[in-house]
C-alpha cells in the first residue's frame, strides 16, 4: 500500500510500517521539490549570462551617462538615459527563463507518475536517441509460467521436488514460476544444502543427498553433464520462443522445464511511441536468442542483445555510448543498477527494487513502459521552452539596450523613459513565465482512467 491510496470497495486492514517523512508519498513530494529546486546545465549557463548582463547594465549605464554628458547634453538628460539602461537591462527574464520551465516540466511529469529526480535528468531526457530496455519485468510482465515439463529417468513430481528446493530462495522470476508450478501440483520441496548460485547461468545444491543442477546450457557444459535426446527437446522448445531450463541430478540430465513470459499490454504501444520520436529501441535479455527475438518481433523492437550476463549489461550500455549515442536504460532489478548508473539517463520501473530506484535518474511510478516516451516528450517540451525563453530574454536585451541608451534619439526622436523601461522589463518576465506555463498544454497520451472503471467494478461486485 502507498500512502494516499483510496479504498473504493470493501474493508481494508493496513499495518503502517513507514510514517511521516518515511512514507512513499512523502518521498515522492520531496523528490519533486528537489527536482524543481535543482539547476539544469542550461540554468547554469543562464546564471552566468545573467551575471555578465548585470555588469553590462552597470558599465552600460556609466558609459551612456559619460557619452551624453560629453556630447553636451545636460546632466539630467544623461542621467535619464543612464537610469533607463540600468533598469531595462535588469536580467529578470533571463533568470526566470529556465527555472519556470523546469518547475512546470517536473510538475507535469509528477501528475503522470513520471518523477524526475533533478533538473539535469529532465534536460538529459530531451537528448536521448536510444532507449535500452530490460526484458523481464520491464517489457514483459515478469511473471513467466511453466508451459512444458519433460522428464527422462525419474518421476515428474520427484524432479519438481528437487528443482523447487533449489529455486525456492531465488529472486529470479523463472525460479519463482517453477516453485509456483510445483506448489500447484501439491509437490513439497525437499531439504536443501550446499547451495551455490551461478549468476546468469543457474544454481546447484545438495538436495536429500543428491547433487542437483538447474540452469542453462552453459552451466551444464561447465558441469560436464550430457543430456542426449533431452538437448534436442530443449532446442525444440527454445526455437518456439520459450525459455528452457535444464535439470541434472547426480551428474545426469533428467529433464527440461520450459517457461514463457507474456509482454505487457502497453509495451508495443511504448515501442511505437518511441519510434515516433525518432528513438531507437534496444532490448537487453539474459534469455536465449530465440526467446528474446520472439518478444522483440511482437513488440517491433529494432535491436536485440540476448544471453547477456547481469555484469555485462553496463558494458553493453557503454558500447552504445562509445558509438556517440545518448542512452537511456530502463530496468527494475538489482542486476540493472550498474547499467542504470552507466546510462546517460537511468529509468527505474516504480515496482522495481529499491537499489534500481535509488540509482536511477527517473522513476516511473506506474511501472508502465508507455511512460518512457511520455518522459522523453516532457523533457523535449521543457528544453524547447527553456530555449524559447532564453532566446526571448537575450533578444529583448539586445533590442532594448540601444533604445534605452538613446541611440535612436537624434535620428528619430525615440526616447524611452525609466518608468516605461521598468514596465517593459516586467512585461518581458511575464512573457517568459506565461510561455513556460504553456508547457502544460503539451500533448501527451491520455492516462488510463481508474475512476471510469470503478462504477462497472462496483456493479459487477453487486
Amino acid at each position: 500500500m502507498i500512502g494516499a491510496s483510496i479504498n473504493t470497495t470493501g474493508t481494508l486492514r493496513v499495518r503502517a510500517t513507514r510514517v511521516g517523512a518515511d512514507t512513499v508519498l512523502a518521498q515522492i513530494v520531496q523528490m519533486v521539490q528537489e527536482a524543481q529546486n535543482s539547476k539544469a546545465p542550461g540554468q547554469r549557463l543562464a546564471d552566468r549570462a545573467a551575471f555578465w548582463l548585470v555588469l553590462v547594465a552597470l558599465v552600460g549605464g556609466t558609459v551612456t551617462f559619460l557619452v551624453w554628458w560629453t556630447v553636451g547634453a545636460g546632466v539630467q538628460t544623461a542621467l535619464l538615459f543612464s537610469i533607463t539602461v540600468v533598469v531595462i537591462t535588469c536580467p529578470d527574464a533571463l533568470g526566470l527563463a529556465t527555472p519556470t520551465a523546469i518547475m512546470v516540466g517536473t510538475g507535469l511529469g509528477a501528475k503522470r507518475g513520471v518523477l524526475f529526480k533533478n533538473a539535469t535528468a529532465l534536460e538529459t531526457s530531451a537528448r536521448i536517441d536510444t532507449v535500452v530496455m530490460d526484458k523481464t519485468g520491464t517489457l514483459t510482465k515478469g511473471e513467466p509460467e511453466v508451459t512444458d515439463v519433460v522428464v527422462d529417468g525419474m518421476g515428474e513430481d520427484d524432479m519438481l521436488a528437487l528443482v523447487a528446493a533449489v529455486e525456492a530462495d531465488s529472486e529470479h522470476p523463472l525460479a519463482a514460476a517453477i516453485v509456483r508450478h510445483a506448489a500447484g501440483r501439491g509437490v513439497q520441496p525437499s531439504t536443501l544444502g550446499d547451495f551455490r548460485n551461478v549468476p546468469g547461468h543457474g544454481a546447484t545444491a545438495m538436495v536429500d543427498g543428491r547433487r542437483v543442477a538447474v540452469g542453462n546450457r552453459k552451466l551444464m557444459i561447465d558441469q560436464g553433464i550430457e543430456f542426449g535426446a533431452l538437448m534436442e527437446r530443449r532446442d525444440e522448445l527454445a526455437a518456439t520462443g520459450r525459455t528452457a531450463v535444464l535439470v541434472a541430478v547426480d551428474g545426469r540430465g533428467v529433464g527440461v522445464i520450459a517457461l514463457a513470459d507474456a509482454a505487457r499490454e502497453t509495451s508495443a504501444a511504448a515501442v511505437a511511441a518511441l519510434h515516433d520520436l525518432g528513438v531507437q529501441v534496444v532490448m537487453l535479455s539474459g534469455d536465449n536468442v530465440a526467446t528474446a527475438k520472439r518478444i522483440a518481433s511482437q513488440l517491433g523492437i529494432d535491436t536485440v542483445i540476448a544471453e547477456v550476463l547481469p555484469e555485462d549489461k553496463a558494458a553493453n550500455i557503454a558500447a552504445l555510448q562509445r558509438d556517440g549515442r545518448k542512452v537511456a536504460m530502463v530496468g527494475d532489478g538489482v542486476n540493472d543498477a550498474p547499467a542504470l548508473a552507466q546510462a546517460d539517463l537511468g529509468v527505474a520501473i516504480g515496482a522495481g527494487t529499491d537499489v534500481a530506484i535509488e540509482t536511477a535518474d527517473l522513476v516511473l511510478m506506474r511501472s508502465d513502459p508507455l511512460d518512457v516516451p511520455i518522459a522523453l516528450r516532457i523533457g523535449r517540451g521543457t528544453l524547447r521552452k527553456m530555449r524559447q525563453n532564453l532566446a526571448w530574454a537575450v533578444g529583448y536585451n539586445v533590442i532594448a539596450l540601444p533604445i534605452a541608451a538613446g541611440v535612436f534619439q537624434p535620428a528619430f526622436g525615440l526616447v524611452l523613459r525609466p518608468e516605461i523601461a521598468a514596465l517593459s522589463m516586467s512585461g518581458s518576465s511575464f512573457i517568459v513565465a506565461v510561455n513556460a506555463l504553456l508547457l502544460k498544454r503539451l500533448k501527451l497520451p491520455d492516462p488510463p482512467s481508474e475512476t471510469a472503471k470503478a462504477p462497472a467494478d462496483l456493479a459487477a461486485n453487486r
